[in-house]
């Protein structure tokens, strides 16, 4: 799913203190050494429950009580969900976020792998259960407000880790962690966003790059022509899709319908097959004629034909409404298919927002005030790109304030530092340990031979079951 998922005003906001934040006594150690005790002294944080966790860490779910609005924080709170890995007291500690839910399973992102640190992971506010209530989208729901939450949590627990601090993110999580760092510079000692896109405005450069991706025009060629064929099969192609949904319980009253839902999906297969696929992958496109359900087997493994279905839209539009109104978003790759459409222009953030939710006016400052910041004043920011990957056709240029940016050859959105070259790998590792004031490299096995009981690629930092950003 190509998910498309700042008032003039947003360089006064990013000066406004987050107020409610209640100073912890900071002991030589903290809780008396357990972890569980630190916790239950940080005012507003409440343990849910402490899962299993490997050998040498502790993994607890959290509930933590933010202002609806950091601007007015009398106006009511609600609960944020947070994780915490712990590992000790003294390592460096990352905050993460993936921009959407947060995961209650173990796991650690490269960045707290790289540093054998703890990671705090956020959800981010709108992303059920952590939404205020009520709800006012327009005010509560910005990236300022999102950041000022990580700002407050990263300040409430820097009292039990004092140490070197980190924040990443994945694709709409990379932003997030870019964001956070914009708006609250000193809060952390350096920022890994990965495959963060850079919308800054509807340039074009997002069809260019689609026009050119990858090795191989014949494979460029052979998913325009499968998408053509797709839509011209539409009925058949319909039927099918509407007895799928059918047995899963499937509604659209969003988009409208299953025909639209499948026009958009068709559209979005050529930008999901970039994200997610590699190039060898060419290999599995059907070519067009082939059997229906050959076809329709290919669109669930790369863009289901029923993705825009109320039950797969609505855990996400949270995502949609701050495209539509802050994050921006590409613009549809769609016209070698413009004679076969039936909805043109559907394909965009509004239509995937339910009418009973107002969206506000682009606010074109937004994503222009962050793209300045990191390009001139931001400092200690590594990017990962993947040179494959549509999202990074308009990516961050950082600055030369101990900053950098590097892309995986062929990567595609899972692209992440272990993937690059050794040279640059250690590099960029090297860099990121220096941050949490670690030595370059790790004393014993590499960080990459270091991480038993725990997944070589972050669950997280893959984004299955997110849209495609």
């Amino acid at each position: 799913m190509r998910s498309m998922a700042k008032a003039v005003s947003i360089g006064l906001l990013s000066m406004v203190a987050v107020a409610g934040l209640a100073p912890v006594a900071q002991a030589a150690e903290p809780g008396g050494g357990d972890i569980k005790v630190a916790l239950q002294q940080i005012p507003g944080l409440t343990i849910v429950k402490e899962d299993p966790a490997p050998a040498g860490f502790r993994f607890f779910e959290l509930n933590y009580t933010q202002p609806a609005d950091h601007r007015h924080p009398q106006a009511g709170t609600f609960q944020q969900r947070f994780t915490l890995l712990h590992r000790d007291f003294a390592a460096p500690t990352v905050a993460y976020t993936s921009g959407y839910n947060v995961s209650t399973v173990p796991n650690r992102s490269e960045p707290t792998q790289i540093v054998d640190g703890n990671q705090l992971s956020m959800e981010y506010r709108y992303f059920l259960p952590s939404r205020p209530n009520p709800e006012n989208w327009s005010q509560q729901l910005t990236i300022w407000q999102a950041a000022a939450d990580e700002h407050r949590a990263v300040q409430a627990f820097k009292a039990i880790y004092p140490g070197k601090w980190l924040a990443t993110g994945g694709s709409k999580g990379g932003m997030t962690a870019t964001y956070f760092r914009r708006f609250f510079p000193n809060d952390v000692n350096g920022t890994i966003p990965y495959v963060a896109p850079n919308e800054v405005v509807q340039d074009g450069s997002y069809n260019r790059f689609l026009a050119r991706v990858g090795d191989d025009p014949a494979c460029r060629d052979n998913l325009k022509a499968l998408q053509r064929d797709t839509l011209r099969r539409r009925a058949e192609l319909g039927a099918i899709a509407t007895a799928d949904a059918a047995k899963k319980g499937y509604t659209f009253s969003i988009v409208g319908s299953v025909d639209e839902s499948l026009e958009i999906a068709v559209i979005d297969s050529y930008f999901a097959f970039w994200q997610y696929q590699k190039q060898a992958d060419c290999a599995t496109v059907p070519k067009a004629g082939a059997p229906a359900d050959q076809i329709y087997a290919w669109f669930e493994k790369v863009e289901s034909l029923n993705t825009y279905a109320d039950q797969e839209v609505s855990p996400f539009i949270p995502y949609y409404y701050q495209a539509a109104v802050q994050l921006n978003a590409p613009e549809a790759y769609d016209s070698y298919l413009r004679d076969l459409l039936r909805y043109p222009g559907a394909d965009a953030p509004r239509t995937f927002v339910p009418k009973s939710i107002k969206v506000p006016p682009f606010q074109p400052f937004a994503m222009a005030d962050i793209d300045w910041w990191v390009k001139t004043q931001g400092s200690q920011f590594l990017f990962v790109y993947g040179a494959n990957d549509p999202w990074g056709a308009e990516p961050f240029v950082p600055s030369r304030h101990d900053s950098s940016r590097y892309f995986v050859a062929g990567g595609n959105h899972g692209s992440r530092i272990a993937q690059l070259p050794a040279d640059q790998a250690a590099t960029a590792t090297a860099t990121v340990r220096r941050w949490a004031g670690l030595p370059a490299t790790p004393a014993g096995p590499s960080f990459r031979l270091n991480m038993v009981g725990f997944p070589q690629f972050d669950a997280d930092l893959s984004m299955v079951g997110q849209p495609r950003l």
